[in-house]
């Protein structure tokens, strides 16, 4: 039997953590195995093993593809951020969009809604992990923002920080629920626009 090149092996590692997407949606991570995985994707379960030692590594790099570190996000943007907090609506705006394509819209879904703990898979944890990115990050941005005088005086960047998350917080939650319900980049963007508006010191709006 011919050795697979690198991209018939990357082919069938792809369709595999499709597959994995699909079935984790279906039945939730717990209830899903990693037959029902291969046998999903057309494969055994061998094949499986070659790309992943377990069900949680598989379960990370599905989560891997769909990660969005926000300095990213503010530059897939391809426009000229001036300030660090426009530079914070750029990114979020982007993240916005970002998350309601099918895939990122799917995989969020399943950590939040029907990822149990299992084994090794702490969805708490892993949850935890991508918000400390994204708050590392805002973090940063505040605290350049407050170094140059555009934050209201009575707020402090570790403030305006958790301000911001909560929002975006209780917006992703809400729209997961029901994605039909509203546009999460309409709604988002407006709700940045007008946190980002009230946390800025009135003549820097000028």
């Amino acid at each position: 039997m011919a050795r697979r090149t690198k991209a018939e092996a990357e082919t069938t590692r792809v369709a595999l953590l499709d597959a994995a997407e699909e079935v984790f949606f279906e039945k939730g991570v717990a209830r899903t195995s990693l037959e029902q995985i291969a046998r999903h994707a057309g494969m055994t379960r061998g094949a499986v093993y070659w790309h992943f030692r377990n069900k949680a590594d598989l379960f990370r790099a599905m989560l891997d593809r769909v990660r969005m570190p926000f300095e990213e996000l503010v530059k897939e943007t391809d426009v000229e951020a001036t300030t660090p907090l426009e530079a914070i609506r750029l990114g979020c705006r982007q993240g916005f969009w970002r998350l309601e394509q099918p895939r990122h819209r799917r995989v969020c879904a399943i950590l939040l809604h029907r990822c149990e703990f299992f084994s090794d898979i702490d969805p708490c944890a892993m949850q935890k992990e991508m918000d400390s990115e994204c708050l590392g990050a805002l973090r940063d941005y505040f605290d350049t923002a407050k170094k140059h005088g555009l934050l209201r005086d009575d707020i402090s960047a570790e403030d305006a920080t958790l301000l911001l998350q909560a929002t975006l917080s209780g917006l992703f939650h809400d729209w997961l629920l029901d994605t039909e319900a509203f546009s999460l980049a309409e709604r988002g963007t407006r709700m940045v626009d007008t946190q980002l508006r009230l946390l800025t010191r009135q003549d820097a709006l000028a």
